[in-house]
C-alpha cells in the first residue's frame, strides 16, 4: 500500500509541474511511468500443462512411468567409448513411448558426439540426467554436418530435462582455436552445448552445463520454456561462451540460475518477447544483455523483458542493451529491478554504437530504437567511472528511460552518468545524478566522454566491453 501511495504522489507531482509545453512533457512522463510500473510479463502455458516430477517413478506400475536406461542400449559410460548410438536408440524408444523416463545413470561419463534428438514425442517425456555427458575434445574430429551443434532437441512438447548431472562440452581446445584468443586464428563458430529448438512447454531443472565449446544453452524458436535451478560454468577467459541465449522465443522464464562464463550470462536477441528472469547470479561474464541487435543492417526486435532480483559480481558489464549502427527495429518495454552489483564495470549501459569487430565500424544514421526502459532499485559498486552510460544515436535517440532508486558508488572515487541523445527522467534517490538524460549540450557530452571522439577516419571507436 505504501509503495502504491508513493507512486500516486509521484504521478500527481508530475502532472502538476509546469504549464504549457512543460506541463505536456510531464504529463507524458507520468503516462510512461505508469506504463513501466504496471508492466509485467505474463507467464502462461507452464507447470499446469506438464507433469513435473521431483524424482521420477522408475517402475511402470507406479505412476505409469516407463524407464528407458541408456545402458540397456549399449552405453558404456567410461568417457572413452562412443555412446552416441546408444543415446539415439534410447531417445527413439523413450520418444515413442508415452510417459517414458530416459535415464542417464549417475557415477558415469558418457561420450556423445553431435546429435539431433527430434520429436514430436508421445508426450510427458522426462530426460533424467544423473551422470555426466561429455563431448569429444578434438575440434578436428567434429562432425562437419553439425559445426554449430552438440546436443540439440527439436520439436518436443511437454518435456522435462532434469537431474543432478552434468553436460560438459570439453571446450578448452575450441577456445584455444578462437580468433579472440589468438588473432592469427580464423574466426569461425563453434558448437552450442545444449539447444532446445522449435519446442513448447519444456522445463529444464537442476542441471549443470559447463565448459561449452561456445554458447552453453540456446533456446530458439520456442514458446513456454522454464529454466530453474540451472548452473552454467566456464572460465572467465573462454571466448563467446554465453550462458543462456534466447532467440526468436516467447514466454520464457529463467529462475534461480547461477551463471559464470566468458561472455554474457544471459543474452536475449531478435524475435524474443515475454521474457522473465528471477533471482539470477551472474559472474564472471559480460553481464545480462539484450542484444546485440541490428548487425549487418538487420532488423532486431525485443519486447517485454523483466529482470527481478539479480546479483552480479566482477562482470565487465551489468544491465546492458547493445545494438549496431545501421540496424532497425526496436527494444521496448524492459524493466530491471532489485539488482545488486559488486565491482561491476558499466553497471547500467545502453550502447547503440556496439561494434564487436576487428576493424572500426562506420557511422550510420539508422539504429534500433530503444524506449520504455526502467531501472529500479539498482545498487552496488561500479568498477568504471561511468556507472550509468546511455550512448544513443543522434538520429534515433533513446527515449522514456526511467530511473528509480539508483545507488551506484565507486570504491576508488566518484562515478558519473554519461548521456548522448537519451531522453528520460528519474525519481526517488538517483546516484549518480542523471540530469543529463534531458541535456542536449553536445559540447558537454564530448568533454565528459573523450573515448567517443572520432578518429582520423571519422569512425566512432567502440569495442566489445
Amino acid at each position: 500500500m505504501a509503495k502504491k501511495l508513493v507512486f500516486i504522489c509521484v504521478l500527481v507531482l508530475l502532472s502538476l509541474t509546469g504549464k504549457g509545453g512543460a506541463g505536456a512533457r510531464f504529463s507524458e512522463e507520468a503516462n510512461i511511468l505508469r506504463k513501466v510500473e504496471d508492466f509485467d510479463v505474463e507467464i502462461g502455458g507452464g507447470d499446469d500443462d506438464v507433469e513435473f516430477l521431483e524424482e521420477p517413478f522408475w517402475a511402470s506400475e507406479r505412476g505409469n512411468k516407463v524407464l528407458v536406461n541408456v545402458d540397456t542400449f549399449g552405453a558404456v559410460g567410461d568417457g572413452v567409448a562412443d555412446d552416441t548410438q546408444a543415446f539415439v536408440k534410447a531417445w527413439n524408444q523413450a520418444c515413442s513411448t508415452r510417459g517414458s523416463v530416459l535415464l542417464v545413470p549417475q557415477g558415469r561419463r558418457y561420450l556423445v558426439n553431435a546429435t539431433r534428438f527430434k520429436g514430436p514425442c508421445e508426450g510427458k517425456l522426462v530426460f533424467q540426467i544423473e551422470g555426466t555427458i561429455v563431448a569429444p575434445t578434438e575440434p578436428k574430429n567434429w562432425d562437419p554436418k553439425n559445426p554449430r551443434l552438440w546436443l540439440g532437441f527439436y520439436n518436443v512438447s511437454k518435456a522435462l530435462f532434469q537431474g543432478h548431472g552434468v553436460i560438459d562440452g570439453s571446450g578448452s581446445k575450441w577456445w584455444a582455436a578462437s580468433c579472440k584468443k589468438n588473432k592469427s586464428n580464423p574466426c569461425k563458430g563453434a558448437p552450442t552445448a545444449l539447444t532446445i529448438d522449435s519446442s513448447s512447454a519444456v522445463r529444464v531443472k537442476g542441471l549443470t552445463i559447463q565448459n561449452s565449446q561456445q554458447m552453453h544453452f540456446v533456446i530458439s524458436r520456442s514458446d513456454s520454456i522454464r529454466v530453474t535451478g540451472v548452473k552454467v560454468s566456464s572460465p572467465e577467459d573462454s571466448p563467446n561462451t554465453d550462458g543462456i541465449h534466447i532467440t526468436e522465443s516467447t514466454n520464457v522464464l529463467l529462475q534461480n540460475c547461477k551463471i559464470g562464463t566468458g561472455d554474457d550470462c544471459v543474452s536475449i536477441v531478435n524475435g524474443s518477447s515475454d521474457i522473465r528472469m528471477k533471482t539470477i547470479y551472474c559472474g564472471p561474464g559480460h553481464g545480462i544483455s539484450i542484444g546485440s541487435l541490428g548487425k549487418d543492417n538487420s532488423v532486431g526486435i525485443v519486447t517485454k523483458v523483466v529482470l527481478d532480483t539479480a546479483f552480479l559480481r566482477g562482470t565487465t558489464n551489468g544491465l546492458r542493451i547493445k545494438t549496431w549502427q545501421g540496424g532497425s527495429g526496436y527494444v521496448r518495454g524492459v524493466r530491471y529491478q532489485n539488482v545488486r552489483v559488486d565491482d561491476v564495470s558499466n553497471p547500467i549501459i545502453i550502447d547503440q554504437f556496439y561494434c564487436d569487430s576487428p576493424t572500426p565500424c562506420q557511422n550510420q544514421s539508422s539504429a534500433v530504437e530503444i524506449s520504455e526502459i526502467m531501472y529500479k532499485n539498482i545498487s552496488g559498486t561500479s568498477k568504471s567511472k561511468n556507472a550509468m552510460k546511455f550512448a544513443c544515436s543522434d538520429t534515433v535517440p533513446c527515449s522514456h528511460i526511467v530511473l528509480n532508486n539508483i545507488n551506484l558508488e565507486s570504491r576508488d572515487g566518484t562515478v558519473e552518468t554519461y548521456c548522448n541523445s537519451a531522453i528520460g527522467f528519474g525519481y526517488g534517490y538517483v546516484q549518480p545524478s542523471a540530469e543529463c538524460l534531458t541535456s542536449s549540450d553536445k559540447e558537454k557530452i564530448i568533454k565528459q566522454e573523450p573515448e567517443l571522439a572520432q578518429n582520423s577516419q571519422g569512425y566512432l571507436i567502440h569495442t566489445e566491453l
